[in-house]
């Protein structure tokens, strides 16, 4: 079978470079907007006079239209122009980047956030694609070493970004600053990037990306509002679980009749696909988790701003920078990305495990050695995950096969987040209600003033001092717990990884026809 898309000729390093550089411009600033405006949404919300539901939401709507629309895009990656529509997934995000700039209310502002969760789920799901079409499996390593540094420096250094602009040049230009990065990405993109496109006759899986969107949508919408608005066992609850699985049934029913389907079955149910979508979701909590979490830790229990907290995650910007280029580089010399990956798992496991007994009195150069021990394993495992899923498929299902892994580590990372985060407000909701007790029965506060500090939240300037070193250290020893569930479910990706049958990287960009089928058609001829 022809291929749909192929590249014009053998692209040069100099060439591919080129096209990287516009490719991961794009990328950056798309993945940063997920996490830029954690350290701004306080002075978003009291600007734009927003509720407590509304902050979680400004977050949410992005990484919901991001995680429901990466598979639709990575499908119309195998059918239609790459080129085209890295573009329009590139205006989309450049458009909601604007858009969110100008917003007047917090209403406009979630639809300006969704319309960047489109853009930015076509980007993520489109430049893996795009790379999978230009370089072969066993070169593609160190490539995509690079773009798993720039996914872990965006996504670690958000926070620290975030709380810059705030001081400097105000909220909105959490979001201006996206608009002359993502237009140099687009110019470089028109002026290097070259693919010819084959067209032919396709049908759009229509109902199979509603049914898709509604089973990612309703677990996303379901855990962002459990243990606030209703309890986690209850009828809501029920609800959102039943409706979550019938739209999954209904998904598998379409995409297995479907000539054109968005989630090939062929893919998923092939077992090297199917363990790496079991790695991906703990890798995905990892990568989303860590800075969550970390920047709350370092600002909550150790009362650091926004930009110090910022500045001491540099460690684990640095541990992930040399576990995704060591780890591509080594896979592109020695073919081999087996021990590589065992490797960063165990990594990962460490790091994560080290810090589980954390409290508020653990020095900042053990959770800086902590972190440098989880940014290697992170960057050795993000986008090497998806290198091995990409070398058994052919390129014309590259798209197809890359959105899978990136749907699934998004959608795990998601849902994983908001879960530990629900779990560690409990936990620090109780540790705090018996430390107030405390200090009631102590005399050192009165109830008057344990009420006004059950009701102020993290408003530290509302509560007396004795209040807040509890709260602080609160947060501090229980915030361990999170990162100690995060190294178990990481032991599943250790051994999905040890389970993965060992494979080849290919040399070519197109899968070769193995000896057997190749005697069979010079039969035929």
């Amino acid at each position: 079978m022809t291929p749909v898309e192929k590249q014009v000729a053998e692209p040069t390093h100099k060439e591919i470079m080129e096209v990287l550089a516009g490719l991961l411009a794009m990328m950056f600033v798309a993945m940063i907007s997920s996490t830029i405006v954690s350290t701004a949404l306080p002075t978003i919300i009291g600007d734009l006079e927003g509720s407590q539901s509304q902050y979680t939401w400004v977050v949410t709507a992005t990484l919901l239209a991001m995680t429901v629309s990466s598979p639709i895009w990575a499908k119309m990656a195998d059918l239609f122009d790459k080129k085209l529509l890295v573009q329009i997934s590139g205006l989309l995000f450049l458009s909601g980047s604007l858009a969110a700039g100008l917003v007047a209310n917090v209403p406009q502002l979630l639809a300006a956030r969704a319309l960047q969760g489109l853009g930015v789920g076509g980007l993520m799901a489109l430049t893996q694609a795009i790379i999978g079409t230009l370089i072969p499996p066993r070169q593609r390593g160190k490539y995509s070493g690079y773009m798993a540094a720039v996914m872990a420096v965006a996504t670690v250094s958000g926070p620290l970004l975030g709380g810059l602009i705030v001081d400097s040049l105000g909220w909105r230009w959490c979001f201006f600053i996206a608009v002359p990065i993502t237009l140099m990405g687009l110019a470089m993109i028109q002026k290097f990037l070259h693919l010819s496109h084959s067209p032919r006759k396709v049908q759009i899986d229509w109902w199979g990306g509603l049914y898709i969107s509604i089973a990612a949508s309703l677990p996303l919408v379901w855990v962002s509002f459990a243990g606030k608005n209703y309890d986690w066992i209850s009828a809501e609850s029920g609800y959102f679980l039943i409706g979550t699985l019938l739209a999954v049934v209904l998904a598998i029913r379409t995409e297995r009749r479907h000539p054109e389907p968005l989630v090939p079955p062929r893919i998923i149910m092939e077992r090297t696909t199917t363990l790496a979508i079991t790695a991906s979701i703990a890798v995905g909590i990892a990568q989303f988790g860590t800075s969550v979490f970390l920047s709350q830790f370092f600002q909550t229990a150790q009362g650091y701003s926004p930009t110090q907290a910022g500045l001491l995650m540099i460690p684990l910007i640095f541990g992930s920078m040399i576990g995704a280029t060591g780890s591509g580089a080594y896979i592109t010399r020695t073919g081999k990305w087996k021990p590589v990956m065992m490797l960063g798992a165990g990594a990962l496991i460490v790091g994560l495990a080290l810090m589980g007994p954390t409290d508020h009195t653990t020095p900042i150069w053990h959770i800086s050695l902590f972190m440098v021990l989880m940014g290697l394993g992170q960057g050795a495992l993000m986008q090497n995950v998806v290198l091995v899923v990409q070398n058994t498929v052919d390129v014309k299902d590259i798209g197809a096969a890359s959105g899978v892994v990136s749907f699934f580590r998004s959608l795990g990372g998601t849902v994983g987040i908001a879960v530990l985060g629900a779990v560690l407000a409990n936990r620090v909701a109780d540790t705090s209600a018996v430390s107030i007790g405390d200090l009631v029965k102590s005399g050192e506060l009165t109830p008057k003033e344990a009420a006004v500090v059950a009701g102020s939240g993290l408003d530290f300037n509302a509560m007396p001092p004795s209040a807040v070193e509890a709260i602080r250290h609160a947060y501090g020893d229980d915030i361990g717990l999170i990162f100690l569930v995060s190294a178990a479910i990481a032991v599943i990706s250790l051994v999905a990884i040890w389970r993965m049958p060992k494979a080849e990287l290919r040399t070519t960009v197109a899968m070769q026809p193995k000896p057997e089928a190749r005697e069979q058609e010079s039969v035929v001829d």
